[in-house]
């Protein structure tokens, strides 16, 4: 027996060198899978959001899917295993075609990429295809592919068409990035002057209103949507289509018309993979190819004209955005290290005859494409112009024969009669798709808020009704008291959802009461804690406040999933104990006991200089404490000898903190509109169009009640609203009513569910 490689002659062994080749085309395969399945589902994400743009949400042009290509194309990068089938032959087609499709439908990504990051990428994407290219040549010139040459030499050209078409739109990324923010700016504090008054009503038909000015002005500077609509991303489209159909071309003559091919006889060293890498592929093509032949159609359908009659007028300007970029590099001083004056003059002049063949390259490669734009406008013009003319008419008789009976349709038509043209973004050139994507465009908040109005919580609704009858909230004041003895020096500052979170876990550990008001109490509670972080992200997301709000998810997470306070199970303490009164002394017992040991334990680490540092545990454990304590001292006065009554008063308190949490949701909603970038702008106003959706009745049930007498910043924080109604006396209000009722005098108890004689708060009405 021979050495480890060498037969036993001692000549190499090469008989073992083709055994893993099919391993490699099921490696391929899977690569090849990978993109198709990315691919796909940023087509059913565009199909069911009607974004028929499709944004590159799962595939786009990065590290993962560059290696991915990469692994995928290997088929025409093999430059020596034979490959005589027909199946073979085929396999070097579509890997080819591959190529063009993930160019073609990853080329919106350019628009959410930073410039550093475009370079990088597109200078990777173009050694990829350069190297694919050269060995593609190679391959048909040693005879490695001896069949659909003119397919393998029409699909490389398209490949260079399109890495030209995609560096070109790489370069107006950065520019139209910074004038669609300038312009974003002008239209904000444009619509900043019809914002509400803070201290007024707003109601959720003017929410809605103000929301589709800012959808409108996200969705239409939104990076992927302007690089979709572009000329280069149409001219992309319709040359993947173009190579799609050549690879549909070389399959079906193979297999219809074999005459004309004749194939060598043998096996290919990748065996039963060719055949499964080539129907991944032709898969992975044809899904690609959804996704830019509608970006292809919808471009053509926003620029083809409405009537026959109307001429198509060409449009071969090249507006200074495309070159904007190359302009500046050319008038931005060379930064070199040559010392010489002749060199520098030589290295500057050398400088701006190179940009100077870039313009020209980037001039051409816009009017080529607008040049593909327009002669698929002439084809396409015909059909659209039928296809609308019948819309209109279904349209019409729809809107003859619907009649609107319920008050969310009489809303949709009030806020549709909006004139959100004025808010549309658009570019230099795009003056004539103002109207249509105002038209395309001008349901899709009401789309969104539908969504979020389903996403309501009954539960929610229901504790939040529980509220005390003035906007006072007393819950707010009482949760806490100034009474109860510190376990520091230091008070950490509140949160709005560590004391809901405390007073649910009190609840939780209360004896007998039914398990079914428990967990609805827990359901209703753990949606209110994901708006009320929501509006503390957005308004006091300080770096003091992080980790209090820390404690407060972390101990939810506990009691939510296993009604657990740290470690303590709280429906089993409610088994054991016989009386709220040993349950709220257990729990303080508890709390301070784990207080002082994460205080002595952090002291020894010197980490106890401020409460901003305290472990997210200490926390929790004197949030624990000093609720039970409030409640503890108040527990004889208020005859809390029944569970019952305790766990209505420790809902009425988590329903009024909740209820003065939320009175910031209409400012949360609009800061979310602004303060994100330009490629998260047009994610974030539709989370908060989902979020005004979800919060409709959670408004309704705050615009019943008495406007808050505070100012936007005291409402964003528990801390100040505590400081400023302790400073308040009991209000009286007073309402002019009908002389049947100018006697009447009613008495609400704050602390309580239930009306009663309780002299806290008179609302007298004369």
């Amino acid at each position: 027996m021979g050495r480890l490689g060498c037969t036993i002659d001692g000549n190499l062994d090469v008989s073992k060198f083709s055994q893993p080749m099919p391993w490699i085309g099921a490696y391929v395969a899977a690569a090849s899978a990978a993109c198709a399945i990315a691919m796909a589902v940023d087509a059913f994400h565009g199909l069911r959001n009607r974004k028929l743009w499709f944004p590159c949400k799962y595939f786009s042009l990065n590290a993962t899917t560059l290696t991915l290509i990469a692994v995928a194309i290997k088929f025409s990068v093999d430059l020596n295993t034979s490959m005589p089938r027909k199946q073979d032959q085929l396999a070097k087609v579509s890997s080819a075609v591959f190529i063009c499709t993930v160019m073609g439908n990853s080329m919106p990504s350019l628009g959410t990429m930073e410039n550093k990051e475009i370079f990088m990428n597109v200078v990777a994407l173009g050694i990829l295809v350069i190297t694919a290219i050269v060995n593609i040549c190679i391959q048909m010139g040693t005879g490695v592919i001896y069949t659909f040459q003119k397919e393998h030499a029409f699909v490389m050209f398209l490949m260079l068409v399109l890495l030209a078409i995609l560096s070109s739109s790489a370069l107006t990324v950065p520019t139209t990035k910074r004038y669609f923010d300038l312009k974003y700016s002008k239209k904000h504090q444009l619509t900043m002057k019809e914002w509400p008054n803070t201290a007024e009503k707003c109601t959720v038909n003017k929410l809605r209103g103000d929301l589709r000015k800012y959808w409108m002005m996200a969705h239409t500077c939104c990076p992927q949507f302007v690089m979709g609509r572009s000329a280069t991303c149409t001219a992309s489209g319709a040359f993947c289509l173009l190579s799609a159909a050549i690879l549909a071309e070389a399959m079906l003559r193979s297999y219809f018309m074999p005459w004309s091919f004749k194939f060598c006889h043998g096996e290919s060293d990748y065996k039963w993979s060719t055949t499964l890498v080539l129907v991944t592929q032709t898969i992975a093509v044809g899904i690609g190819t959804i996704a830019t032949a509608f970006r292809w159609f919808t471009a053509i359908n926003f620029r083809c004209p409405k009537k026959a009659s109307k001429a198509i007028k060409p449009q071969f300007k090249v507006e200074s955005y495309w070159i904007q970029t190359l302009v500046e590099w050319k008038e931005r001083p060379l930064a070199t290290k040559i010392y010489g004056r002749h060199g520098r003059k030589l290295a500057h002049n050398m400088k701006e005859k190179f940009l100077e063949l870039c313009i020209g390259m980037q001039t051409g490669v816009v009017l080529v494409s607008k040049m593909v734009r327009l002669s698929s406008i002439y084809f396409v013009s015909r059909f659209l112009i039928c296809y609308r003319g019948c819309r209109k008419v279904k349209w019409l008789f729809k809107c003859n024969n619907s009649v609107s009976s319920d008050e969310s349709g009489s809303e949709s038509r009030t806020s549709s009669n909006l004139d959100l043209s004025r808010y549309v973004l658009y570019l230099e050139g795009e003056e004539e798709l103002v109207d249509l994507m105002t038209e395309n465009n001008c349901d899709a908040t009401d789309r969104w808020f539908r969504m979020g109005k389903k996403l309501q919580s009954r539960d929610l609704i229901q504790l939040l009704e529980k509220s005390t009858s003035s906007q006072e909230f007393k819950g707010v004041l009482h949760f806490d008291s100034d009474q109860v003895p510190s376990l520091d020096s230091e008070e950490p500052p509140n949160c709005w959802a560590l004391p809901v979170v405390t007073l649910t876990s009190i609840a939780v550990a209360l004896p007998n009461i039914d398990y079914h008001v428990v967990k609805q109490l827990i359901s209703g509670v753990h949606i209110g804690i994901m708006c009320a972080r929501l509006v503390e992200n957005s308004l006091h997301a300080k770096e003091d406040f992080k980790s209090i709000m820390k404690a407060a998810d972390n101990v939810w997470l506990g009691v939510d999933l296993h009604h657990k306070w740290l470690d303590v199970d709280l429906r089993k303490m409610a088994l054991q104990v016989e009386s709220s009164k040993e349950v709220l002394e257990g729990l303080t017992a508890i709390a301070k006991e784990r207080f002082l040991e994460f205080k002595k334990r952090e002291m020894t680490k010197c980490l106890w200089d401020s409460p901003h540092r305290w472990p997210i545990k200490a926390l929790a454990a004197n949030s624990m404490y000093r609720i039970c304590q409030t409640i503890l001292q108040d527990y004889e006065s208020r005859d809390y000898g029944c569970s019952e009554t305790l766990f209505g008063r420790v809902s009425v308190m988590i329903s009024d903190i909740l209820c003065a949490c939320f009175t910031n949701l209409e400012r949360t909603i609009y800061t979310k509109c602004h303060q994100s970038t330009i490629e998260e702008r047009e994610d974030t106003v539709c989370h908060a169009i989902l979020l005004l959706g979800k919060s409709e009745k959670i408004l309704k049930i705050l615009n019943q009640k008495l406007p808050p007498s505070l100012n936007p910043d005291q409402m964003a924080s528990i801390d100040k609203w505590r400081e400023c109604n302790k400073q308040k006396k009991p209000l009286h209000f007073t309402s002019s009513l009908s002389s049947a009722e100018s006697d009447t005098v009613i008495s609400f108890s704050p602390e309580r569910d239930t009306v009663s004689t309780s002299p806290d708060l008179h609302l007298t009405i004369e």
